[in-house]
């Protein structure tokens, strides 16, 4: 099972991984469950890697056996438990942070346990471990849904912020619920962003609404087949346009 070169790449979508009790919305992949995962990836032949990483491979035709690992919201658990498995594998990753909302907690959430996110000690040291930092706006905000004004604020200024954190660019954006549209894609690509990330496949996909594939907690190696090849049947004959940011 190999990923291929030219067309739309898998891109796998985590949110937490952490040991939890409740977890209403599905966004929490226990610390075992996660090593299993990337247990399978490796021995299915499949390397994980930054989005960063991913897309300059298939710029240069050397992605065959590539796969973007993607992690929303930046929560604090994922120092704890996952730089060291990816590490384990030689894997690398994306965390897509929330600017507006470090060191703060998942408000959006309203029904779910409260996470605490990252701040920006955590993502200079994430960084440090060779884990790309995108942007994933700065409040968490359903940009379709927002004004011209505060679209661009979402998506500008929370680059700004997380570029001075950082001190390295910031060259890929995650669209918060995965909801996106043509002026939300036309608002990125005019900010000089790279990619951008969205979750399900539509008529949009293409380098700045990226579909990903979502892993739960449940998913074992039956289930995480079906789910490559559902992505590899949803993206036949679709392929991701390379070419510089703008």
């Amino acid at each position: 099972m190999t990923n291929s070169e030219s067309g739309m790449p898998l891109v796998l979508m985590y949110h937490s991984v952490d040991r939890y009790r409740t977890d209403p919305y599905q966004i929490t992949v226990r610390p075992d469950r996660f090593d299993q995962q990337m247990c399978w990836l490796w021995q299915h032949g499949l390397r994980g890697v930054s989005m960063r990483q991913l897309l300059a491979a298939h710029r240069q035709g050397v992605a065959a056996g590539l796969g973007g690992l993607t992690f929303d919201d930046g929560y604090a658990d994922f120092l704890e438990h996952v730089p060291r498995t990816l590490s384990w594998y030689g894997f690398t990753g994306t965390v897509f942070a929330i600017a507006g909302r470090l060191g703060g907690t998942n408000e959006w959430d309203a029904d779910g346990p409260r996470k605490k996110l990252m701040n920006a000690k955590e993502l200079q040291t994430i960084v440090t471990l060779g884990i790309e930092v995108g942007s994933h706006g700065m409040r968490h905000t359903r940009l379709p849904a927002a004004g011209n004004t505060e679209i661009l604020t979402e998506i500008t200024r929370s680059r700004t912020i997380l570029e001075s954190i950082i001190e390295a660019p910031v060259t890929g954006f995650c669209y918060p619920y995965g909801a996106v549209d043509g002026q939300t894609i036309t608002a990125v690509r005019n900010a000089g962003y790279d990619y951008a990330c969205a979750v399900a496949h539509s008529e949009l996909d293409g380098r700045f609404a990226i579909p990903r594939t979502y892993v739960g907690d449940r998913d074992r190696n039956l289930r995480l087949t079906a789910k490559v090849l559902r992505h590899e049947l949803a993206t036949r004959g679709a392929r991701l346009e390379l070419g510089g940011p703008g």
